[in-house]
């Protein structure tokens, strides 16, 4: 079988990615590289570990790709206020959206709910979704790329583009070069229920051993007052912390979380994930780019990994529409070299920081203790700062593409 792009991923990214382009007179074929549940989605189940916190940003493009209604039916929560401080000191600093004009700071949303509202969409749509069927090979030839999948079937196209995860295949069978490295720290994620609402505030405070995030979710249909977790912490200590029983975990977490939101009533099952990070050299190749955690895998600690995604499909959807239309080979490096440009000052911005705010808030030298104190301090006492960061969580700190600016009222 041929086909005009090949997207690798039917994740999140690349789903949207695949909406992004059925506007094309192409042969548009996306590939599942075991993403996808053989199971319908249950909304009456518990929550899933894996959330993300979506920008407007991101909420702007799956409205225009007409997904966004279907993630709001389904379950999201949105969150007003960040309150980050120093589990070893004074500082603290809170972030509003009022502080900007916005009518919230994003949503946090169960990932597979996500991707089975775009789905939804998919099935709509003329790009042909190959399910469950993996990469296995893949070769460069004259005329682009030959696949071998998991189904013993063939595909050939000139334009590959890797949506598949930080576990990317493509990016291991085509050996494309990465700067990366371990950031000896595992995430445990699980949902909690709280003793105490939270506020639909996301809350995150900061240890020696790493940061701890609480973000809000929805309590329908469930009832109570819960949370996504994201503890981040040394592997030694994550492994105590997994061979606790669920009282003693929920207790080590309320203390350690200060009891900000009461006492730990529930938690449901933990995993842990270890965290690393990895940046391409370069995203594009003739006939090949790379969006998404295929590129470029960030920390937890401020959520944005799939908004990153999300501007990346973004981005090259609208590069690759635009050089349709004068008449280009979308497959070119010098039409892929257009979407690069746009999208790596802004990951490498975004990543740069969250490892400077890593590096920081484990520290515990006493001047940087203090340093870190008084910086707190004074961020939350300088509106215009605060204003600058929050705009960039909400993904308006850089060039937008079009998908991503904000909906006509």
């Amino acid at each position: 079988m041929h086909a005009d792009i090949v997207i690798v991923g039917a994740g999140m990214v690349g789903s949207a990615l695949a909406l992004a382009l059925q506007s094309l007179p192409l042969k548009i074929v996306l590939l599942d590289g075991g993403s996808l549940s053989a199971q319908p989605l249950d909304f009456q189940r518990p929550f899933a570990p894996r959330v993300s916190a979506l920008s407007l940003a991101s909420e702007r493009i799956l409205a225009r790709l007409q997904a966004w209604s279907g993630v709001q039916q389904r379950r999201a929560c949105p969150y007003y206020q960040m309150e980050v401080w120093d589990g070893d000191g004074t500082g603290n600093i809170q972030f509003s959206a009022a502080d900007v004009h916005a009518e919230h700071l994003g949503h946090i949303v169960e990932n597979d709910l996500v991707q089975d509202a775009l789905l939804e969409q998919l099935a709509n749509s003329p790009i042909q979704l190959l399910a469950h069927t993996r990469l296995e090979q893949l070769t460069r030839s004259q005329n682009g790329w030959q696949l071998s999948l998991s189904d013993q079937s063939q595909l050939t196209t000139p334009l590959l583009i890797a949506a598949d995860g930080a576990n990317s295949a493509v990016r291991r069978l085509t050996q494309a070069a990465t700067r990366e490295w371990d950031y000896l720290h595992h995430a445990i994620v699980t949902s909690v229920q709280t003793e105490q609402p939270h506020q639909h505030t996301a809350w995150q405070r900061f240890t020696a051993t790493g940061p701890i995030a609480l973000l809000p979710l929805t309590g329908q249909p469930l009832a109570g007052h819960w949370c996504s977790l994201v503890w981040s912490t040394t592997p030694e200590h994550a492994r105590q912390l997994m061979a606790l029983d669920s009282q003693a975990f929920n207790q080590a977490l309320g203390q350690a979380f200060e009891y900000r939101l009461g006492k730990i009533i529930h938690s449901d099952q933990r995993f842990s994930i270890p965290l690393r990070q990895r940046h391409l050299k370069r995203y594009v190749q003739p006939g090949l780019a790379f969006i998404g955690d295929a590129a470029h895998t960030i920390h937890p600690l401020a959520g944005q990994g799939v908004n990153m995604g999300f501007l990346d499909a973004a981005s090259l959807a609208e590069n690759l529409i635009a050089a349709a239309q004068r008449g280009e080979q979308l497959a070119s490096e010098r039409v892929l070299s257009r979407f690069e440009r746009q999208r790596m000052p802004h990951n490498l911005t975004m990543m740069g920081a969250m490892e400077g705010f890593q590096h920081l808030f484990q520290s515990d030298h006493l001047a940087l203790r203090l340093a870190r104190n008084f910086g707190l301090k004074l961020m939350n006492d300088t509106p215009l700062s605060k204003a600058l960061i929050t705009r960039q969580a909400l993904g308006e700190g850089s060039y937008l593409p079009a998908l991503a600016r904000p909906l006509p009222s």
